[in-house]
């Protein structure tokens, strides 16, 4: 059986719907959502609103905490790598990265295109 985990929206709560509704008919309450799975933030908020809200509460924190982008980024012939496949009928996909610049096409192996490692976070080719 999954676990059940709650929206990490601040306000969650605070919305007043039917599913959050808990306690006796006299002494009705809101509480946070809890569910075994989450569409919106990566899987940890109910809904856009209270994805919106945690954002809102915590997105400058967690900016400044990660890293804040404090010069543009540059697409360059070195960081324009991407990995893609042709798909072919028959499941013998010809795998190969590929640069958006120079239109360079190298072939790869399937098993070179399921590394996560074969291209770095930045777009720079690791083979």
């Amino acid at each position: 059986m999954s676990e059940l985990k709650y929206c990490q929206g601040p306000k969650c709560h605070t919305y007043d719907t039917k599913d959050r509704k808990r306690g006796p008919k006299d002494n009705k309450r809101n509480e946070t959502r809890r569910r075994s799975s989450f569409y919106y933030l990566n899987g940890n908020a109910c809904s856009m609103q209270c994805q919106a809200d945690w954002f809102d509460a915590y997105g400058t924190r967690a900016l400044n905490h990660f890293g804040r982008i404090t010069e543009a980024k540059v697409l360059t012939r070195d960081n324009a790598w991407r990995k893609t496949y042709d798909w072919n009928r028959d499941s013998n996909h010809d795998h190969y990265v590929y640069n958006h610049l120079t239109d360079e096409r190298r072939p790869i192996t399937e098993q070179q295109y399921n590394d996560d490692n074969i291209i770095t976070h930045d777009g720079q080719l690791n083979i």
